[in-house]
């Protein structure tokens, strides 16, 4: 007989940025362990494809067209999504979006203010929505932030993004915190360098692959099927102890 924690039947995940690389990873994951899954997502094309994807597994599916940081069009989503499934038992906060500059000294203040309004805010204000949900009910829930190696380590020519991955770890541990006594949980997943829409350039940068690649141990990029099993252990009741955590996944590059 399976580990049955495991099993997501009866429960309801909701994946912002679900729609593609990890985020439609971990949705994919979710919806074949049972759960319901609502995909937040900017493209109605890219939901679409999703949407397809995971009713192949047989799971409830609720796409929504969200920018997560129109603070009015997340908390009217989120009711939404709570009045079609019933519940939202966990919140994977994982929309978000690139943007370097040649140096530190020559950052566009327009670059830095789009990456904070999605990776910073569009965080917040998911977080905010859901902890109002689970706070006011039994049986509390899980939140997870995404946030990214470049919270604990030196991003160069990256600080607006290092620096609103690194406040998505402070925010995620005082959501901790805060709400255990509503019985809901707070864990950060940090990625390493993941094959994703986002990463294409590297991707294809032979520089990259002779000075990078070498020092995961794991010896390859990571995929996003590779946050599956984590996304359905943090959404299941195998994790009701488990709060205030940072877990990377990075094929060990960080301690090498």
């Amino acid at each position: 007989m399976a580990y049955q924690p495991f099993d997501l039947s009866g429960k309801t995940a909701l994946v912002s940025g679900g729609n593609g690389g990890i985020g439609l990873g971990m949705a994919d994951a979710l919806a074949r362990a049972g759960a319901g899954v609502v995909v937040w997502g900017t493209r109605a094309d890219k939901n679409e494809r999703a949407r397809e994807q995971l009713v192949a597994h047989g799971a409830q599916v609720l796409v929504q067209q969200v920018d997560v940081s129109d603070e009015r069009a997340v908390d009217a989503a989120f009711d939404e999504a709570v009045d079609t499934m019933g519940r939202v038992d966990s919140v994977f906060a994982n929309a978000g979006v690139g943007g370097g500059a040649k140096s530190f000294m020559e950052f566009p203040t327009e670059t830095y203010r789009k990456v904070l309004a999605v990776n910073l805010d569009g965080v917040f204000f998911t977080l905010r929505a859901a902890s109002r949900h689970m706070s006011s009910r039994e049986g509390g829930g899980s939140l997870v932030g995404i946030a990214s190696l470049a919270a604990i380590e030196g991003a160069a020519r990256n600080q607006a993004y290092a620096a609103t991955k690194g406040a998505v770890v402070s925010m995620i541990r005082s959501c901790a915190v805060e709400l255990a006594r509503y019985g809901v949980r707070a864990n950060a997943i940090l990625p390493g360098w993941i094959a994703t829409d986002m990463t294409a350039p590297l991707q294809a940068h032979s520089a990259f692959a002779e000075k990078v690649l070498p020092r995961v141990p794991a010896r390859r990029w990571g995929e996003p099927d590779d946050f599956g099993g984590l996304a359905v252990y943090l959404a299941s009741d195998a994790s009701r102890y488990h709060s205030g955590d940072t877990l990377v996944v990075d094929g060990g590059y960080a301690v090498f």
